[in-house]
C-alpha cells in the first residue's frame, strides 16, 4: 500500500495536471461500470458503455505514463506544461465524445448517420490527431531528455512512443476504412468483453497493441537495466533490441492479417 502512496504521490510531483485528469478519468471508468450494470442498451452487439469503459481504462494509463514520462524533459519548462496543457484538454473532449454518444445509445467512431454523428466522429478524428502531435513533440524531446536515464531505460521509452505513433498511423487506416473491422461491417460476432471479430479481419487488436507499447517497452528496458545477470551495456541493449524489434514484428503480423480478413481467431 505504502508502494502505491508513494507512487501516486510521485506522479504528481512530476505533473499535477495530467496526474489530477487521470483521476478524472478514474471516476468515469467508474461511472461507466455503473452505467452497464443499469442500463442494457446495446450497440454492435454490446453494452453501451463497454466502448467507453475500456477506453476510460486506457486513458487512465496513457495520462499517467505520459505524467511519468514527462519529468525526464522537464525543460524547457513552458514546452512541457503547453504539451501537457493540450493533452489534458484533448482527452477530457474525447472523453465527452466518447460518453455522449454512450448515453445516446450509439457509436462513437465510423457513425455519420446523422450530422451530429458526423460532426462528433470528425472532432475525435482532429483530437486523436492533435495529441499524435504532441507524442511527436515529446519524442523529439527525448533525443535529449533533462534527466540522466540508464541507456537500457531511455531506448526501451524512446522505441515505446515510436510504435505507439505506429499504432496511431493503424487508426487513421482504420479511419480511412471507415471501420476497424477488413472483409465485412463493422458490429459481427466478436470474442467476449474485447468485441473482436472472430470471422474477419479486426485491425483494433494491431491497434491495441501498439498503443501500450508506451507502456510495455519502456517497463522491460527499465527491467533490463537492473538485470544483473547482463553484465555489460552492450548486451543488455541487444536484449532490448530483440525485445522491440519482436514487438514491433508482432504488431505489424496482426496488422497484416486483419487487413488481409482474417479473424485473429
Amino acid at each position: 500500500m505504502s508502494g502505491n502512496k508513494s507512487f501516486l504521490a510521485e506522479l504528481y510531483r512530476r505533473n499535477p495536471l495530467l496526474a489530477l485528469v487521470g483521476w478524472l478519468h478514474v471516476l468515469l471508468l467508474l461511472a461507466t461500470v455503473i452505467g452497464a450494470l443499469a442500463d442494457e442498451r446495446q450497440v454492435l452487439g454490446i453494452n453501451t458503455w463497454v466502448k467507453p469503459m475500456k477506453f476510460m481504462a486506457s486513458l487512465v494509463i496513457y495520462l499517467w505514463t505520459v505524467a511519468w514520462f514527462t519529468r525526464y524533459v522537464s525543460r524547457p519548462r513552458w514546452a512541457i506544461k503547453t504539451i501537457s496543457m493540450v493533452i489534458a484538454t484533448v482527452i477530457i473532449l474525447e472523453s465527452v465524445c466518447l460518453l455522449v454518444q454512450a448515453g445516446r445509445g450509439t457509436a462513437s467512431h465510423f457513425n455519420v448517420a446523422t450530422d451530429f454523428d458526423a460532426v462528433i466522429f470528425q472532432t475525435m478524428g482532429i483530437l486523436i490527431g492533435i495529441n499524435m502531435l504532441m507524442v511527436v513533440a515529446i519524442l523529439v524531446m527525448f533525443a535529449k531528455p533533462a534527466a540522466k536515464l540508464s541507456t537500457a531505460y531511455l531506448w526501451g521509452i524512446r522505441g515505446g512512443l515510436l510504435i505507439f505513433l505506429a499504432g496511431g498511423v493503424l487508426g487513421a487506416i482504420m479511419i480511412g476504412n471507415n471501420g476497424h473491422t477488413f472483409g465485412a461491417r463493422d458490429g459481427g460476432p466478436g470474442l467476449p468483453i474485447f468485441n473482436w471479430s472472430t470471422t474477419d479481419g479486426d485491425l483494433r487488436i494491431a491497434h491495441g497493441l501498439a498503443l501500450h507499447a508506451l507502456q510495455i517497452l519502456p517497463l522491460f528496458g527499465f527491467a533490463i537495466s537492473r538485470q544483473r545477470l547482463l553484465s555489460s551495456e552492450s548486451a543488455r541493449l541487444t536484449v532490448l533490441a530483440a525485445g522491440i524489434f519482436a514487438y514491433a514484428w508482432l504488431v505489424y503480423l496482426l496488422a497484416r492479417q486483419a487487413l488481409a480478413g482474417v479473424p485473429f481467431i
